[in-house]
């Protein structure tokens, strides 16, 4: 999923830039940089597509390292191959490449441009970290304030943090909560914000409060609810009104509901190693302060250029202060350098996560980026503040060449050493895909064979209920088991007989994130199956954190 920006193999980092230094013609659809045309071309347009002088497509032909970068992007994708993407970079104050590349939906002709949409997931906690700044510039909070003065009700494992969580603890992932932890509550299921709150007190503590980093999307959103809170409107709407608009980011959204009516969207594919499939697109509403924004490679560079200029925005106005912006790129949770890191950025000595961003130095520069992934989607952000760089890499595959393609640009105006990044990352790809299907083959390879059931098949229903998540029912239809998670709806799988009490999930529909897995029905002294265990190999959701009791005695049948 997703939305793990610091946990990829990239340096996955992000900077602001010096003061004062805005495209104010960013903030113009009438002439954003040399050679734009003025009329109305219809956003779709095949024709567009390579056109330098379309609105659609824009690349300043008059930078040497954007025309070989241009060529280099198109080759990788195709190598890749990647359905579609969507790049911008911005360089010195100027609107240097804002472009698509391939198509939207594989095996279709419609084309992908600057402005077609696409998820940015963790992206996102850029925003929501940006909103509570404004909050704070504005004297209606304060950056180390308790979490519990806004929401009482929150409550985690730990006691010392459920009694001292501060409002900046919640944007450096240093909760006590593991990385992803959770995540299972808010995926597919119809769960508020503050009721997904509400039930992470049954979710383990892994590590030391303050002292362990553990990525945590549920912690984002109670930072959403305190933007909620102290502001009287959602999220969504704070981020729409206070920062989309004023930053003139007309296509950006803040839900799923809004494509339809937006148009000109990305279609997000699952990818394997020798394809990519389309998916639908996934309603991610109640997390939207962790991942809830969509927006295309032309309004991103506006995001890059109020993040570049600390804040600044034309006519002497202000998103946030640079007293914020230096807040939000300060280090706040200090990261490992490991050895296995340190091969493949020799140059980096320090990575560290800010307030909503991941922090690290780089050829002698300090980056601040992000990167995103969304169940078909992944995305990458970076700025360098020396250079004067902004990147955005926008991709509907779930593949790393978003990663690679940042990489590509910055070593390109930074000079110096290059890795392969394209080849490197696709046999790194290939490589994580196969060893995925193998964990999955595992997973469901029988311990012997033609092994039989234990019980009757009508001994395995009922329902199982786990504090944390809700209940689970497993039911008999014609003769066959069928497993179903009730609080998301999507996730119903046939169950299969692999061994004595163990049985293979086949969901019904695909997702992103996950295949087959099993389901286990642990058996007692007495021959009864009082609990279910879930093994789902997987990334980034985790089934083994539902603790399954029966609640209720199997139900009729054969």
């Amino acid at each position: 999923m997703r939305i793990h920006p610091t946990l990829t193999s990239s340096l996955v980092i992000f900077i602001g830039c010096s003061h004062g230094i805005f495209l104010k013609n960013v903030y113009s659809q009438e002439k954003v940089v040399k050679g734009i045309a003025t009329a109305n071309v219809a956003v779709n347009s095949q024709a567009d597509v390579g056109d330098s002088t379309s609105f659609n497509q824009w690349i300043d032909q008059d930078v040497a390292e954007i025309v070989a970068i241009d060529s280099a992007i198109e080759a990788a994708r195709s190598q890749w191959q990647v359905p579609g993407l969507a790049v911008a970079v911005v360089k010195d104050g100027k609107l240097l490449l804002s472009k698509g590349y391939g198509v939207k939906t594989v095996g279709q002709s419609d084309p992908v441009d600057r402005h077609t949409l696409f998820a940015i997931a963790s992206n996102s906690k850029a925003f929501t970290a940006a909103a509570l700044a404004i909050l704070v510039d504005e004297g209606k909070i304060n950056w180390d304030d308790k979490v519990r003065n806004f929401l009482p009700w929150l409550e985690l494992h730990d006691p010392l943090a459920t009694q001292d969580l501060r409002i900046r603890d919640l944007l450096c992932h240093r909760s006590s909560l593991g990385t992803f932890s959770g995540d299972l509550l808010w995926y597919g299921t119809g769960y508020s914000p503050e009721e997904i709150l509400r039930r992470a007190k049954y979710l383990p503590t892994e590590g030391p409060f303050r002292a362990h980093f553990g990525y945590s999307n549920l912690m984002f959103l109670a930072a959403g609810e305190v933007v909620r809170v102290v502001s009287s409107q959602s999220w969504h709407d704070f981020v729409s009104q206070r920062i989309l608009k004023p930053l003139e980011m007309h296509r950006s959204v803040v839900s799923v509901r809004d494509l339809v009516s937006q148009g000109n969207y990305a279609t997000p594919h699952k990818s394997y190693l020798d394809r990519s499939e389309p998916i639908a697109w996934m309603n991610w509403d109640s997390m939207g302060a962790a991942g809830g924004v969509i927006s295309s490679a032309d309004d991103m560079s506006r995001w890059l250029m109020v993040q570049l200029s600390k804040g600044a925005l034309p006519e002497n106005k202000r998103l946030f202060s640079e007293t914020s912006a230096l807040e939000m790129w300060e280090s706040q949770m200090a990261l490992r350098v490991s050895p296995r890191y340190s091969q493949r950025f020799p140059t980096t000595h320090f990575r560290a996560y800010g307030l909503g961003w991941s922090l690290a130095d780089y050829k002698g520069c300090k980056l601040i980026s992000h990167g995103g992934a969304y169940d078909g989607m992944y995305s990458q952000t970076m700025l360098i503040p020396e250079k004067q760089l902004g990147i955005v890499v926008l991709t509907n595959s779930m593949t790393g060449i978003s990663d690679a393609i940042t990489y590509h640009i910055v070593d390109t105006f930074l000079g110096g050493d290059s890795r392969p990044w394209f080849d490197e990352g696709l046999e790194q790809f290939k490589k994580s895909r196969a060893a995925f299907r193998e964990r999955i083959d595992k997973a469901i390879q029988p311990v012997i064979e033609n092994a039989v059931p234990s019980h009757p098949l009508k001994d395995y229903t009922g329902r199982f209920s786990c504090p944390m998540y809700g209940d689970v029912e497993v039911v008999l239809e014609n003769d066959k088991l069928i497993l179903k998670l009730l609080p998301s709806p999507d996730m119903v799988a046939d169950l299969s007989p692999l061994h004595y009490d163990t049985f293979v999930v086949r969901w019904r529909k695909q997702f992103a994130w996950f295949d087959e897995g099993t389901a286990h029905f642990v058996a007692n002294a007495k021959g009864e199956l009082p609990r279910l265990e879930l093994d789902i190999p997987n990334d980034d959701l985790w089934f083994y954190e539902l603790q399954l009791q029966r609640v209720s005695a199997p139900v009729g049948g054969n």
